[in-house]
Protein backbone atom coordinates (compact mmCIF):
# COMPACT_ATOMS: atom_id res chain seq x y z
CA UNK A 1 0.00 0.00 0.00
CA UNK A 2 1.68 3.22 -0.73
CA UNK A 3 1.66 5.94 1.92
CA UNK A 4 -1.58 8.12 2.27
CA UNK A 5 -1.79 10.79 -0.67
CA UNK A 6 -2.32 14.31 -0.21
CA UNK A 7 -5.78 15.91 -0.67
CA UNK A 8 -6.46 19.43 -1.81
CA UNK A 9 -7.79 20.55 1.60
CA UNK A 10 -10.75 22.41 -0.21
CA UNK A 11 -11.69 18.94 -1.86
CA UNK A 12 -11.73 17.23 1.33
CA UNK A 13 -13.88 19.52 3.04
CA UNK A 14 -15.97 18.98 1.03
CA UNK A 15 -15.97 15.50 0.60
CA UNK A 16 -17.11 15.44 4.20
CA UNK A 17 -19.41 17.91 4.16
CA UNK A 18 -21.13 15.37 0.87
CA UNK A 19 -21.69 12.17 3.36
CA UNK A 20 -22.49 14.30 6.06
CA UNK A 21 -25.84 15.93 4.22
CA UNK A 22 -29.43 14.62 4.19
CA UNK A 23 -30.03 11.74 2.23
CA UNK A 24 -25.96 10.99 1.22
CA UNK A 25 -25.15 7.89 2.05
CA UNK A 26 -21.96 5.58 0.60
CA UNK A 27 -23.46 4.52 -2.25
CA UNK A 28 -25.18 7.83 -3.02
CA UNK A 29 -21.69 9.21 -2.30
CA UNK A 30 -20.12 7.04 -4.50
CA UNK A 31 -22.66 8.16 -7.34
CA UNK A 32 -22.15 11.71 -6.99
CA UNK A 33 -18.86 11.63 -7.23
CA UNK A 34 -18.50 9.19 -10.28
CA UNK A 35 -20.96 11.14 -12.09
CA UNK A 36 -19.21 14.40 -10.99
CA UNK A 37 -15.24 13.68 -10.68
CA UNK A 38 -15.09 15.59 -7.24
CA UNK A 39 -17.39 16.37 -4.16
CA UNK A 40 -16.74 20.38 -5.11
CA UNK A 41 -18.87 19.55 -7.72
CA UNK A 42 -21.02 17.30 -6.18
CA UNK A 43 -22.10 19.73 -3.84
CA UNK A 44 -23.13 22.65 -6.13
CA UNK A 45 -25.28 19.97 -8.16
CA UNK A 46 -27.04 18.79 -4.76
CA UNK A 47 -30.20 21.11 -4.14
CA UNK A 48 -31.46 20.55 -7.55
CA UNK A 49 -30.50 17.25 -8.05
CA UNK A 50 -33.03 16.57 -4.96
CA UNK A 51 -35.90 19.08 -6.28
CA UNK A 52 -36.14 17.41 -10.03
CA UNK A 53 -36.25 13.88 -7.53
CA UNK A 54 -39.62 15.66 -6.12
CA UNK A 55 -38.13 16.82 -2.95
CA UNK A 56 -40.59 19.53 -1.55
CA UNK A 57 -38.30 21.46 1.39
CA UNK A 58 -34.71 22.30 1.00
CA UNK A 59 -32.01 19.42 0.56
CA UNK A 60 -29.89 20.06 3.80
CA UNK A 61 -26.52 19.98 2.87
CA UNK A 62 -23.48 20.02 5.89
CA UNK A 63 -22.10 23.27 5.85
CA UNK A 64 -17.99 24.08 5.92
CA UNK A 65 -18.43 24.29 9.59
CA UNK A 66 -19.37 21.20 9.83
CA UNK A 67 -16.59 19.57 8.10
CA UNK A 68 -14.04 21.84 9.64
CA UNK A 69 -14.76 20.88 13.01
CA UNK A 70 -14.93 17.40 12.22
CA UNK A 71 -11.39 17.63 10.91
CA UNK A 72 -10.16 19.14 13.82
CA UNK A 73 -11.45 16.60 16.20
CA UNK A 74 -9.81 14.08 14.20
CA UNK A 75 -6.25 16.08 13.72
CA UNK A 76 -6.65 16.78 18.19
CA UNK A 77 -6.64 12.79 18.04
CA UNK A 78 -4.25 12.04 15.77
CA UNK A 79 -5.79 10.29 13.70
CA UNK A 80 -5.11 9.99 10.01
CA UNK A 81 -7.89 10.11 7.26
CA UNK A 82 -8.30 7.48 4.40
CA UNK A 83 -10.58 8.67 1.35
CA UNK A 84 -12.15 6.11 -0.67
CA UNK A 85 -9.87 6.65 -4.50
CA UNK A 86 -7.51 7.65 -2.49
CA UNK A 87 -4.12 5.58 -1.91
CA UNK A 88 -4.20 4.48 1.56
CA UNK A 89 -7.53 3.22 1.54
CA UNK A 90 -7.95 -0.71 2.27
CA UNK A 91 -8.57 -1.92 -1.58
CA UNK A 92 -10.63 -5.04 -0.65
CA UNK A 93 -13.23 -2.81 1.47
CA UNK A 94 -13.17 -0.01 -1.95
CA UNK A 95 -13.99 -2.61 -4.00
CA UNK A 96 -17.30 -3.31 -1.76
CA UNK A 97 -20.54 -1.92 -2.55
CA UNK A 98 -21.26 1.15 0.00
CA UNK A 99 -18.01 1.06 0.97
CA UNK A 100 -17.37 4.16 3.59
CA UNK A 101 -16.81 7.66 1.96
CA UNK A 102 -14.12 7.93 4.40
CA UNK A 103 -12.59 5.99 7.46
CA UNK A 104 -10.23 7.51 10.36
CA UNK A 105 -7.89 5.20 11.68
CA UNK A 106 -5.96 5.59 14.93
CA UNK A 107 -2.78 3.33 14.92
CA UNK A 108 -0.83 1.33 12.20
CA UNK A 109 -2.00 2.01 8.95
CA UNK A 110 0.90 -0.74 7.40
CA UNK A 111 -1.51 -3.24 8.73
CA UNK A 112 -4.10 -2.55 6.28
CA UNK A 113 -1.49 -3.58 4.00
CA UNK A 114 -1.23 -7.35 4.95
CA UNK A 115 -4.21 -9.83 4.19
CA UNK A 116 -6.84 -9.55 6.52
CA UNK A 117 -9.02 -12.26 8.52
CA UNK A 118 -11.63 -11.40 10.63
CA UNK A 119 -12.82 -13.03 13.42
CA UNK A 120 -16.12 -12.50 15.19
CA UNK A 121 -19.07 -14.09 17.16
CA UNK A 122 -21.38 -13.97 20.47
CA UNK A 123 -20.47 -11.37 23.09
CA UNK A 124 -22.15 -13.74 25.87
CA UNK A 125 -19.28 -16.49 24.94
CA UNK A 126 -18.17 -19.45 27.17
CA UNK A 127 -15.00 -19.58 28.49
CA UNK A 128 -13.33 -22.67 26.24
CA UNK A 129 -15.05 -20.72 22.69
CA UNK A 130 -12.86 -17.15 24.04
CA UNK A 131 -9.80 -19.63 24.56
CA UNK A 132 -10.07 -20.95 20.80
CA UNK A 133 -11.06 -17.51 19.86
CA UNK A 134 -7.71 -16.23 21.34
CA UNK A 135 -5.11 -18.91 20.31
CA UNK A 136 -7.06 -18.87 16.61
CA UNK A 137 -6.74 -15.33 15.87
CA UNK A 138 -2.92 -15.94 17.38
CA UNK A 139 -2.36 -18.65 14.87
CA UNK A 140 -3.42 -16.56 11.90
CA UNK A 141 -1.88 -13.29 12.97
CA UNK A 142 1.68 -15.65 13.25
CA UNK A 143 1.15 -16.97 9.47
CA UNK A 144 1.11 -13.13 8.40
CA UNK A 145 -2.85 -12.12 8.66
CA UNK A 146 -3.90 -8.72 10.27
CA UNK A 147 -7.16 -9.89 12.70
CA UNK A 148 -10.04 -7.56 12.08
CA UNK A 149 -13.02 -7.69 14.78
CA UNK A 150 -15.65 -5.38 15.93
CA UNK A 151 -14.32 -4.37 20.07
CA UNK A 152 -17.39 -6.52 21.29
CA UNK A 153 -17.23 -7.67 24.41
CA UNK A 154 -16.95 -11.83 24.43
CA UNK A 155 -15.50 -13.32 21.11
CA UNK A 156 -14.60 -10.07 19.55
CA UNK A 157 -12.26 -8.56 22.83
CA UNK A 158 -10.49 -12.14 22.69
CA UNK A 159 -9.83 -12.14 18.76
CA UNK A 160 -7.97 -8.70 19.46
CA UNK A 161 -6.33 -9.80 22.56
CA UNK A 162 -4.98 -12.95 20.86
CA UNK A 163 -3.58 -10.73 18.02
CA UNK A 164 -1.97 -7.94 19.22
CA UNK A 165 1.74 -9.02 19.32
CA UNK A 166 1.10 -9.69 14.88
CA UNK A 167 -1.33 -6.88 14.42
CA UNK A 168 -5.21 -6.45 15.20
CA UNK A 169 -7.52 -4.02 13.66
CA UNK A 170 -10.74 -2.78 15.62
CA UNK A 171 -13.79 -1.82 13.98
CA UNK A 172 -15.54 1.24 16.22
CA UNK A 173 -19.20 0.97 15.95
CA UNK A 174 -19.03 4.97 17.12
CA UNK A 175 -16.23 7.93 16.41
CA UNK A 176 -12.65 5.73 16.15
CA UNK A 177 -12.15 7.66 20.12
CA UNK A 178 -15.30 5.90 21.71
CA UNK A 179 -15.14 2.76 23.45
CA UNK A 180 -17.88 0.70 23.45
CA UNK A 181 -17.98 -1.67 25.51
CA UNK A 182 -16.20 0.88 28.79
CA UNK A 183 -14.38 -2.30 29.73
CA UNK A 184 -12.52 -2.77 26.99
CA UNK A 185 -10.86 0.39 27.65
CA UNK A 186 -7.59 -1.18 28.33
CA UNK A 187 -7.74 -3.63 25.37
CA UNK A 188 -8.73 -0.55 23.39
CA UNK A 189 -5.65 1.58 24.51
CA UNK A 190 -3.28 -2.09 23.29
CA UNK A 191 -4.91 -1.52 20.04
CA UNK A 192 -4.58 1.98 19.29
CA UNK A 193 -0.88 1.47 20.67
CA UNK A 194 0.23 -1.66 18.71
CA UNK A 195 -2.66 -2.01 16.69
CA UNK A 196 -4.96 -0.02 14.80
CA UNK A 197 -8.41 1.21 14.98
CA UNK A 198 -10.98 2.37 12.22
CA UNK A 199 -13.69 4.08 12.03
CA UNK A 200 -16.42 6.19 9.38
CA UNK A 201 -18.13 7.61 12.26
CA UNK A 202 -17.01 11.51 13.40
CA UNK A 203 -14.34 11.44 16.29
CA UNK A 204 -16.42 11.78 19.67
CA UNK A 205 -19.23 10.01 18.27
CA UNK A 206 -20.95 7.19 20.99
CA UNK A 207 -22.53 4.37 19.14
CA UNK A 208 -26.33 3.84 18.72
CA UNK A 209 -28.08 0.57 17.15
CA UNK A 210 -28.24 1.79 13.33
CA UNK A 211 -24.26 1.73 13.64
CA UNK A 212 -23.88 -1.66 14.05
CA UNK A 213 -24.39 -3.37 11.32
CA UNK A 214 -22.47 -0.60 9.25
CA UNK A 215 -19.55 -1.63 11.39
CA UNK A 216 -20.18 -5.25 10.93
CA UNK A 217 -19.92 -4.37 6.81
CA UNK A 218 -16.66 -2.39 7.10
CA UNK A 219 -15.66 -5.76 9.35
CA UNK A 220 -16.21 -8.46 6.47
CA UNK A 221 -15.53 -6.01 3.83
CA UNK A 222 -11.53 -5.82 4.89
CA UNK A 223 -11.62 -9.09 4.96
CA UNK A 224 -10.82 -12.43 2.64
CA UNK A 225 -13.07 -14.74 4.73
CA UNK A 226 -14.52 -13.99 8.31
CA UNK A 227 -14.56 -17.14 11.01
CA UNK A 228 -17.33 -17.04 13.29
CA UNK A 229 -17.46 -18.97 16.57
CA UNK A 230 -20.10 -19.14 19.63
CA UNK A 231 -22.98 -16.86 17.43
CA UNK A 232 -26.64 -17.15 18.91
CA UNK A 233 -29.70 -17.73 16.39
CA UNK A 234 -30.45 -14.19 16.44
CA UNK A 235 -26.61 -13.22 16.98
CA UNK A 236 -25.54 -9.74 15.29
CA UNK A 237 -22.48 -11.79 14.13
CA UNK A 238 -24.74 -13.41 11.45
CA UNK A 239 -25.09 -9.83 10.14
CA UNK A 240 -21.53 -9.76 9.33
CA UNK A 241 -21.58 -13.21 7.81
CA UNK A 242 -24.69 -12.30 5.27
CA UNK A 243 -22.75 -9.17 4.34
CA UNK A 244 -19.42 -11.30 4.30
CA UNK A 245 -21.30 -13.70 1.47
CA UNK A 246 -22.70 -10.39 -0.07
CA UNK A 247 -19.11 -9.25 -0.84
CA UNK A 248 -18.13 -12.50 -1.92
CA UNK A 249 -15.85 -13.50 0.93
CA UNK A 250 -15.58 -16.58 2.48
CA UNK A 251 -17.60 -17.00 5.67
CA UNK A 252 -16.09 -20.08 8.00
CA UNK A 253 -17.53 -21.35 11.10
CA UNK A 254 -16.44 -23.26 14.47
CA UNK A 255 -19.21 -26.35 15.39
CA UNK A 256 -20.51 -26.26 18.37
CA UNK A 257 -22.58 -28.71 20.68
CA UNK A 258 -26.24 -28.41 19.01
CA UNK A 259 -27.96 -28.34 23.28
CA UNK A 260 -25.90 -24.91 23.11
CA UNK A 261 -27.88 -21.51 22.74
CA UNK A 262 -24.56 -20.25 21.89
CA UNK A 263 -23.35 -22.64 19.14
CA UNK A 264 -27.25 -22.77 17.07
CA UNK A 265 -25.63 -19.72 14.55
CA UNK A 266 -22.53 -20.91 13.96
CA UNK A 267 -24.16 -24.80 13.54
CA UNK A 268 -26.72 -22.56 10.99
CA UNK A 269 -24.31 -21.22 8.75
CA UNK A 270 -22.41 -24.81 8.07
CA UNK A 271 -26.08 -26.18 7.34
CA UNK A 272 -26.08 -23.15 5.14
CA UNK A 273 -22.71 -23.36 3.17
CA UNK A 274 -20.18 -22.42 5.32
CA UNK A 275 -16.61 -24.26 5.98
CA UNK A 276 -16.11 -26.11 8.93
CA UNK A 277 -13.20 -25.31 10.68
CA UNK A 278 -11.57 -26.75 13.75
CA UNK A 279 -8.05 -24.74 13.95
CA UNK A 280 -6.19 -22.08 11.86
CA UNK A 281 -4.60 -24.75 9.67
CA UNK A 282 -8.10 -24.86 8.08
CA UNK A 283 -8.95 -21.60 7.63
CA UNK A 284 -5.48 -21.09 6.12
CA UNK A 285 -5.76 -24.24 3.58
CA UNK A 286 -8.69 -22.58 2.01
CA UNK A 287 -7.87 -18.99 2.07
CA UNK A 288 -4.35 -18.61 1.24
CA UNK A 289 -4.89 -19.50 -2.69
CA UNK A 290 -6.92 -15.74 -2.42
CA UNK A 291 -3.96 -14.27 -1.09
CA UNK A 292 -1.88 -12.15 -3.40
CA UNK A 293 -4.19 -12.98 -6.46
CA UNK A 294 -4.86 -9.79 -7.10
CA UNK A 295 -8.47 -9.37 -6.44
CA UNK A 296 -8.79 -5.97 -4.84
CA UNK A 297 -6.13 -4.38 -6.64
CA UNK A 298 -6.09 -0.22 -6.46
CA UNK A 299 -7.97 1.35 -9.45
CA UNK A 300 -8.85 4.75 -10.04
CA UNK A 301 -12.12 5.95 -8.99
CA UNK A 302 -14.36 8.76 -9.59
CA UNK A 303 -13.09 9.53 -13.06
CA UNK A 304 -16.72 11.33 -14.57
CA UNK A 305 -17.15 11.60 -18.61
CA UNK A 306 -20.15 12.17 -20.21
CA UNK A 307 -23.51 11.21 -18.88
CA UNK A 308 -25.00 9.21 -21.70
CA UNK A 309 -28.38 10.69 -21.48
CA UNK A 310 -30.08 14.04 -22.26
CA UNK A 311 -32.11 15.89 -20.47
CA UNK A 312 -35.02 15.17 -22.35
CA UNK A 313 -34.63 11.22 -21.29
CA UNK A 314 -34.11 11.79 -18.08
CA UNK A 315 -37.51 14.29 -17.32
CA UNK A 316 -39.26 11.46 -19.67
CA UNK A 317 -38.32 8.77 -17.62
CA UNK A 318 -39.06 9.88 -14.16
CA UNK A 319 -42.76 8.94 -14.16
CA UNK A 320 -42.45 5.37 -15.31
CA UNK A 321 -39.17 4.81 -13.06
CA UNK A 322 -41.16 6.17 -10.19
CA UNK A 323 -44.39 4.10 -10.73
CA UNK A 324 -42.07 1.09 -11.38
CA UNK A 325 -39.95 1.33 -7.69
CA UNK A 326 -42.03 -0.86 -4.56
CA UNK A 327 -40.27 -1.50 -1.34
CA UNK A 328 -39.24 -4.92 -2.47
CA UNK A 329 -35.33 -4.60 -3.46
CA UNK A 330 -34.99 -5.43 -7.83
CA UNK A 331 -31.87 -6.29 -9.17
CA UNK A 332 -31.46 -2.96 -11.50
CA UNK A 333 -30.60 -4.20 -14.59
CA UNK A 334 -34.01 -6.28 -14.71
CA UNK A 335 -35.75 -2.88 -13.50
CA UNK A 336 -34.15 -1.27 -16.49
CA UNK A 337 -35.35 -3.60 -18.82
CA UNK A 338 -39.04 -4.48 -17.65
CA UNK A 339 -39.67 -0.43 -17.46
CA UNK A 340 -37.85 0.32 -21.01
CA UNK A 341 -35.07 2.58 -19.81
CA UNK A 342 -31.33 2.47 -20.19
CA UNK A 343 -29.18 1.96 -17.24
CA UNK A 344 -27.84 4.76 -17.99
CA UNK A 345 -30.79 7.24 -17.97
CA UNK A 346 -32.58 4.82 -14.80
CA UNK A 347 -28.74 5.90 -12.89
CA UNK A 348 -29.71 9.42 -13.09
CA UNK A 349 -33.17 9.53 -11.97
CA UNK A 350 -32.44 7.15 -8.93
CA UNK A 351 -29.84 9.40 -7.74
CA UNK A 352 -32.38 12.26 -8.07
CA UNK A 353 -34.42 9.66 -6.12
CA UNK A 354 -32.25 9.26 -3.56
CA UNK A 355 -31.31 12.34 -2.59
CA UNK A 356 -35.10 13.57 -2.38
CA UNK A 357 -35.63 10.25 0.41
CA UNK A 358 -37.73 8.72 -2.01
CA UNK A 359 -35.63 5.72 -3.27
CA UNK A 360 -32.04 3.74 -2.18
CA UNK A 361 -29.99 1.48 -3.77
CA UNK A 362 -28.27 -1.33 -1.93
CA UNK A 363 -25.81 -4.12 -2.15
CA UNK A 364 -25.59 -6.09 -5.24
CA UNK A 365 -26.87 -3.33 -7.40
CA UNK A 366 -30.18 -3.44 -6.20
CA UNK A 367 -33.11 -0.52 -5.98
CA UNK A 368 -35.98 0.19 -4.61
CA UNK A 369 -38.56 2.72 -2.62
CA UNK A 370 -36.89 3.62 0.90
Amino acid sequence: MSPLSAIDPQEEIARVRLIRSENVGPITFRALLDRYGAATAALEALPDLARRGGKQRRLKVAGADVAETELAAAQELGAQILHLGVDGYPAPLAAVDGAPALLYLLGSLHLLDNPMLAVVGGRGASVAGRAFAEKIARDLGAAGFSIVSGMARGIDAAAHAGALDTGTVAVMAGGVDAVFPPENQNLYGEIAARGAALSEEPPGMKPIARHFPKRNRIISGLSLGVVVIEAKARSGTLITARTANEQGRQVFAVPGAPADPRSAGGNGLIRQGATLIQNAQDVLDEIRPSVGAGAFENRDLFESGPIAATEADIDQARRPILEGLSHTPVALDAFCRTVGVSPSVALCVILELELAGLAQRGPGGVVSLR
